[in-house]
């Protein structure tokens, strides 16, 4: 896919990809979230990470093994990495794994390797590598989490945003009163002046908050833009083996 300033991008499982650049974002992992179910007293396995990783390496195969050629050179965390609001040992530990596992596929991780601070990010893991809103100079392209919004992610040299934050998703449903199902989304429209982009979170436990089927508040809570804005954003669901355009999200 490509906006009119001729950027790259495309949509890889539940990844944004800058063939171009070699740039990978990664939206919220909420890393301790299947920990949390349990101490609620749901017994769940804790195999989060382990998905999370399998998952990524599936990401990093595709890419590999693309006709483009192309290869990743640096990795985007949108924030709200961990998940509990206060420290929680084993949201260390997890998080440690998913990094080990990215400093043998990432070029000089720890240059290359970003942590963007999400709400959840109570706890910096990462020994203040954390930023508000990171901007790639080359391309132009600002990354943050979506929570609160940032003067200079709208900055003149700044072609493209990156968010998380939402957890879109859709609810498709062949008939009425029929079995429902929920899918992650990616959501892509433009605001002054700049391609906008929100990716779905990369958690697995549950899909997100379905865009056609918001509370009130739902969008408004994303504070970069404002709601009426964000009603003419592209929908693209996530499917099995590819990514389907659904239209605009006013349109549902």
């Amino acid at each position: 896919m490509q906006n009119k300033i001729r950027i790259k991008y495309e949509f890889i499982n539940k990844t944004l990809f800058f063939p171009d650049y070699g740039i990978l974002a990664v939206g919220d992992l909420h890393i301790g979230y299947d920990h949390m179910i349990k101490q609620s007293g749901i017994l769940i396995p804790e195999r989060q990470v382990k998905d999370i990783i399998s998952d990524l390496k599936e990401v990093f195969r595709k890419i590999k093994n693309s006709k483009t050629g192309k290869r990743i050179k640096k990795v985007v965390f949108l924030g709200d990495i961990k998940h509990a609001f206060s420290f929680e040992a084993e949201e260390k530990y997890e998080f440690i794994e998913v990094m080990n596992f990215l400093k043998l596929e990432v070029p000089e991780p720890q240059e290359n390797i970003i942590f963007i601070k999400g709400n959840h990010d109570t706890m910096d893991f990462t020994y203040g590598k954390m930023k508000n809103y990171h901007i790639e100079p080359e391309s132009g392209i600002a990354f943050t989490h979506g929570h609160k919004s940032f003067p200079e992610i709208f900055g003149r040299k700044v072609n493209v945003i990156v968010s998380g934050h939402l957890h879109p998703s859709i609810i498709l449903a062949e008939k009425p009163g029929v079995k429902k199902e929920t899918y992650k989304c990616f959501l892509e429209g433009s605001y002054k002046g700049k391609t906008f982009i929100v990716i779905p979170s990369f958690v697995g436990y549950y899909e997100g908050t379905p865009v056609n089927d918001y509370r009130e508040d739902y969008l408004e809570s994303f504070f970069i833009l404002p709601k009426k804005e964000m009603l003419n954003f592209k929908i693209h669901v996530i499917g099995k083996d590819k990514v389907y355009d659904f239209g605009k999200i006013k349109d549902l």
